[in-house]
This record gives structure tokens, C-alpha cells and sequence, in this order.
């Protein structure tokens, strides 16, 4: 399971919308390691005059490489997220996340980082299995 999914979340959601700020929480407690990793990337953004943030160090254990997998596989998962810190993720393997602020989406840097080229400059015999 992706998310601990509170009652009163659930309730909410058969009784129709859900919150988006209610939503995020729920991601926060649920997948801790990858919202603080994207939490970091966001601030680093924002604090640094580089076109985008990203993360290189791969997870510290598998439990935490599924909790970034599962986050960024979720489109609602992933769109809260970019929504909640206001800006676009782009994903290249099992660990390798980067932030751009928003309007970045579909310029040079993020379309080169998102490119075929990328993908495949970014393989590595040991990312096989992630």
C-alpha cells in the first residue's frame, strides 16, 4: 500500500473531494523519505540560482527507494506534490529526481533532462534492478 490512508481521509473522499492539504499530509507521514527529499530539492530551488535542483544519492534502503518509486509513479501522488512546493519534477531512474520551477517545463534544460539521450547517459549497470 502507497498511502496510510487515515479514516476520516477516506471518509472524506467517499463523501466526496478531498482536500489537497489533507491529501499532501497524508503523503508526508505516509512516504516521509520522499517528501523530504522533494521538500529539499524544492527549497534548494529556490535558494540557488540554478535551473534545477536535483538528487544524485541513491536511497538509503529499499524501503525508502519504494517510497520515492511510489511517489512519483502517482500522478495525483506526484501533481499534490508539485502543486504543494509550486514546481515540476522530472524522474530519470530510481533515484534520480529533479525540481524546475514551473515555467521550466518544456524549455532546453528540462526537455535535455528528460530527453532519450538523458535517460540512457543516466544507466548504469547497478540501476538494473531498481
Amino acid at each position: 500500500m502507497s498511502l496510510d490512508v487515515s479514516p476520516q481521509l477516506l471518509a472524506e473522499a467517499e463523501n466526496g473531494e478531498v482536500r489537497e492539504q489533507d491529501f499532501v499530509e497524508t503523503v508526508r507521514t505516509s512516504l516521509p523519505y520522499a517528501y523530504d527529499l522533494i521538500a529539499r530539492l524544492a527549497e534548494e530551488l529556490r535558494s540557488g540560482t540554478a535551473e534545477f535542483a536535483d538528487n544524485q544519492t541513491p536511497p538509503p534502503s529499499e524501503k525508502e527507494r519504494g517510497q520515492l518509486l511510489r511517489a512519483l509513479s502517482s500522478d495525483a501522488i506526484r501533481g499534490s506534490l508539485e502543486r504543494h512546493f509550486g514546481i515540476a519534477l522530472a524522474f530519470q531512474n530510481c533515484h534520480r529526481v529533479a525540481a524546475f520551477h514551473p515555467e521550466a517545463r518544456g524549455g532546453e534544460t528540462h526537455t535535455r533532462f528528460t530527453s532519450l539521450r538523458a535517460q540512457i547517459l543516466n544507466q548504469s549497470p547497478e540501476f538494473r534492478d531498481c
